[in-house]
This record gives structure tokens, C-alpha cells and sequence, in this order.
């Protein structure tokens, strides 16, 4: 039975990966974050909980002892909390990740190392037409140290000490709602307000665009990174990730035309910082994502669709 090891397990996209590995994998999974809430686990002879914090370097040296074929690296801190506390971000987000890479390199068991990017690191305002060779120049702490990473990863694959995929991730739908340090939580916001039939105030403008994926796609392409052919990567192992770009104006009436409610529901005020940072997402050319296999929902219906399904 193949073995995959799980940060940032109980997270958003972390726990519909579990349940899409458990419905389509046999594997067995180690399950690693602070919070574990899903009581089904606990009975489940093929997962293993353990319940911890990145940064607890004598729990993760245990932990990675025995090999993993697999392992899956979501644990992060968000966005706007990184920019509010830069030696955090750096604790967690670069410092603890290399010290884990380290603990699976040292062992020469050379597993399939899947790590969540973010589109973060292209920065803002991106470039008119964004494909492979876009420059990385990140706009935030966040970017900056998944940049770093990428960096590294790419440099242990070279070693022999990892089998790298990075993925960049766009903006996935619909998280809860939460103040958890993400700037861009107000795309998900929209789903729950306006599902409940509450009033929603975009802070971006109707010509904003957005790169925008389901967390169901999203974890449809962590599964596919770790069962790629690892030819089919480039040499710096990483990709953006192919996703739909749409207008505000076009993702709002979509969520309100399939939850039944009035437009009336709706108003603008935009806000000038966020639309720099996550309003205008330009064209996006995705070749060597395509190439490896990744896709991304098909339709702003499906998108819109999905989302609503994990919000009701």
C-alpha cells in the first residue's frame, strides 16, 4: 500500500484532498496539522492523525522517520497575516518547509514531494500576458517565501534528494467564512452572503478579473501532481496552474442567477490596493500545465456550481 504524508490536513483544501484520496486511492494517509476535526478519521485504518504544529521540529523528525511515497505540502500561513508578521511567515512558511525537506531528503527515499505555490509570486501588477516565462517578481512577504521555496525545491530535485511538482494555485472557491488572514476572502464571502440571501459589497470593481478554480478542481490537480510522469515537468518543476479567468461583474450574476436571488443584493465599493493585488489578472497561458495534465473547472457555471455545493 502507497504511503502519503499530509501537511495542512485539516485546512480548507487539505480536507477535500483527504476525502478525494480516500474515495480514489488506497493508500494510506498520516494526517499532519494543528486542528483535526473530522470525527471519521479517528476510526479509519488508513489514516494516521497527528495533531501538531509545523514549527514542533521533534514531532515532524518523528513523524518522517518511516518513508512516504507521497507527500503533500499545504501547511502556510495566509497571505495577509505573512505581510502582518514577516518573521511568522518566515518561521512557517520558509523555515519550518526546508527543515521538513531536509527530514524526507536525509533518508534517500526520494518521494514525490507535491508543494502548494500560489500565483503570489508573479506579484502585482502582473505583466499584460502571463504564461511560463513570466518574471517572478512577488508583491507580498507570502509570495516572496513561496518564490524562495519554489527555488529550493527545484534545487533538491536537482540533487536526486526529491521528486518535485510545485503548483501554483489560483484563487479557490468557496473557503469558509473566516477571518483567516487571506485578502482575498472576499470572493468566497460572496458565495455564503449571497447564498443566505444577505447583501454583498464587492471591494473590487466590475471589470475586475480573477484567476479562479474549485477547491474540488484544486485537489483533482494535487492528485494529479503526485501520479504525473515526471518527464512531463519543466526543469525549474514548477507550473502555474490553468484557470479561469473571469470578470467580478460576470462571477457575481453567475452566483446570484444559481442561488435565485435579486441583484439588488449587490453593490460596489472598490478598493484600490485589493483590485491591484487580485483585480486585474491578466490573459494567463498555461502550456506546461496543460502538457503535465491540469485542468481547471471548464466554465464559470461549473465553477460557480461547485462552489455553491460545499456552501449550502
Amino acid at each position: 500500500m502507497k504511503k502519503a504524508f499530509i501537511t495542512g490536513a485539516g485546512g480548507f483544501i487539505g480536507s477535500h484532498l483527504v476525502e478525494l484520496l480516500l474515495s480514489s486511492t488506497n493508500w494510506h494517509l498520516t494526517l499532519f496539522d494543528t486542528y483535526l476535526a473530522n470525527s471519521l478519521y479517528k476510526n479509519n485504518s488508513r489514516i494516521t492523525l497527528i495533531t501538531a504544529d509545523l514549527c514542533q521540529s521533534d514531532v515532524l523528525a518523528q513523524a518522517l522517520i518511516k518513508p512516504y511515497d507521497y507527500v503533500f505540502h499545504m501547511a502556510a500561513l495566509p497571505g495577509g497575516s505573512a505581510e502582518q508578521n514577516p518573521q511568522l511567515s518566515r518561521k512557517i512558511n520558509l523555515d519550518a518547509s526546508l527543515y521538513l525537506f531536509d527530514l524526507l531528503a536525509q533518508h534517500g527515499h526520494c518521494p514525490r514531494l507535491v508543494y502548494s505555490s500560489t500565483i503570489a509570486v508573479l506579484g502585482a501588477p502582473m505583466p499584460e500576458q502571463v504564461d511560463d516565462l513570466s518574471p517572478i517578481v512577488p508583491a507580498m512577504i507570502y509570495g516572496t517565501h513561496k518564490a524562495m521555496i519554489e527555488l529550493a525545491l527545484a534545487d533538491y530535485h536537482r540533487r536526486g534528494k526529491l521528486d518535485v511538482v510545485s503548483i501554483r494555485l489560483p484563487g479557490i472557491l468557496a473557503r469558509p467564512m473566516s477571518s483567516n488572514g487571506l485578502k482575498s476572502a472576499f470572493l468566497s464571502h460572496a458565495f455564503h452572503l449571497l447564498s443566505a440571501g444577505k447583501h454583498f459589497t464587492s471591494p473590487v470593481s466590475p471589470q475586475a478579473t480573477m484567476w479562479l478554480m474549485s477547491v474540488q478542481q484544486c485537489a483533482h490537480n494535487l492528485l494529479r501532481a503526485a501520479q504525473l510522469d515526471s518527464h512531463l515537468m519543466p526543469v525549474n518543476r514548477v507550473v502555474t496552474l490553468p484557470a479561469l479567468r473571469v470578470l467580478m461583474l460576470d462571477f457575481l450574476h453567475e452566483i446570484v442567477s444559481q442561488t435565485q436571488q435579486h441583484q439588488s443584493l449587490l453593490s460596489w465599493q472598490p478598493d484600490a490596493q485589493l483590485e491591484a493585488l487580485f483585480g486585474q489578472q491578466p490573459p494567463l497561458t498555461t502550456t506546461a500545465a496543460d502538457k503535465a495534465g491540469f485542468k481547471h473547472d471548464g466554465a464559470l457555471q461549473t465553477l460557480v456550481a461547485r462552489a455553491l455545493s460545499i456552501c449550502t
